[in-house]
């Protein structure tokens, strides 16, 4: 990353208790950015948040996205946006598909009506495109079949209107399924191992032959990162971008490789839904050929990074130096 054009930049980051907002506010503090982190209620630990302890590092503001005059707020001075606030998990959005409606659509709007003289990125999903064979482009049709992915694809279609009707110089990030230390979200493949490897019970598995994107958290970050910067240098790099890695793996294939560290009691227990994809794969060529991005960590390279860093703050390390070593070792 461009250090210098980071220094002293007025940033702000909805989502910065989340997992990716952490990573992303830590790395943004070590580059030199004055960061605002925008999010509601703290997590309950454990959380990355907590753990590395990020509200020491950033104005820590509380709000919602779905506050017009608090978004407001938060957004006055920010020269650059990073908006990861979302409600993020596709079961949760089958039993609240109303609040996750507002919260990543409408939660959207409020912060690109609020930014309008910034640069935003919004970071959105894979899970935005409609079902297909794939691997995706960013031209291909947008639209799930269920809410969470219905309102990833809501959120792509703000954005552009925004940035096409009203100037907004907002481009959009859709990455796949990012892993690495310190996330315990909920419904979650590596969060699931992790507390499964805590608490000695058995972790079940609903599709072990989905094949998804996996990605270290760095990976996507260095691509937001660098997205802000081409896009402070020129709108034209305001539109949808894929982030992803070169191939796919199966949730077997990536428990496997787990088990291998961590003896786990693993099940499979069918649900009794078909809203999860079979399958997602992501063409980053774009990214590749025009932001000059590559994914540095193959998924097996970020399966063992994830891996060291919770063996590593069970341990007792301090997890804000681990997590800091992981992206000094991957800048």
């Amino acid at each position: 990353m461009k250090t210098s054009f980071w220094d002293g930049r007025r940033v702000l980051v909805t989502g910065h208790t989340g997992f990716k907002g952490a990573w992303l506010t830590l790395w943004l503090h070590a580059l030199g950015a004055r960061v605002t982190g925008f999010s509601g209620p703290p997590p309950t630990a454990p959380s990355l948040f907590e753990l590395a302890r990020v509200g020491e590092l950033c104005d820590d503001v509380r709000g919602d996205v779905r506050d017009t005059e608090a978004v407001g707020r938060a957004a006055r001075d920010a020269e650059v946006v990073f908006h990861l606030a979302a409600q993020p998990i596709v079961r949760a959005a089958l039993e609240d598909p109303a609040g996750t409606f507002a919260t990543n659509v409408l939660g959207t709007a409020h912060l690109l009506d609020a930014a309008r003289d910034a640069v935003v990125v919004c970071v959105t999903s894979d899970k935005c495109y409609a079902p297909g064979a794939g691997p995706h482009r960013e031209g291909d049709p947008l639209g799930g079949a269920d809410p969470y992915s219905a309102s990833k694809a809501a959120q792509e279609h703000v954005a552009a209107a925004y940035r096409d009707a009203l100037g907004v110089r907002v481009a959009t990030a859709r990455a796949g399924n990012v892993i690495g230390g310190g996330d315990w979200g909920r419904d979650r493949l590596l969060p699931d191992l992790v507390r499964a490897r805590e608490s000695g019970e058995p972790v079940t598995l609903r599709h072990p032959d989905a094949v998804r994107p996996w990605q270290h958290v760095l990976d996507p970050l260095a691509g937001y990162l660098r997205l802000a910067e081409r896009c402070f240098e020129s709108s034209k790099y305001a539109q949808a971008w894929n982030f992803g890695p070169d191939g796919a793996e199966t949730v077997r294939w990536v428990v496997e490789r787990v088990c291998e560290r961590w003896p786990l009691d693993v099940r499979v227990v069918p649900p009794g839904d078909s809203v999860e994809a079979p399958a997602l794969r992501l063409d980053a060529a774009k990214a590749r050929e025009r932001l000059g991005w590559e994914p540095r960590l193959a998924t097996a390279e970020a399966l063992v990074a994830t891996v060291f860093w919770h063996d590593s703050v069970r341990e007792g390390a301090d997890a804000r130096t681990v997590t800091l070593t992981q992206i000094e070792e991957a800048s």
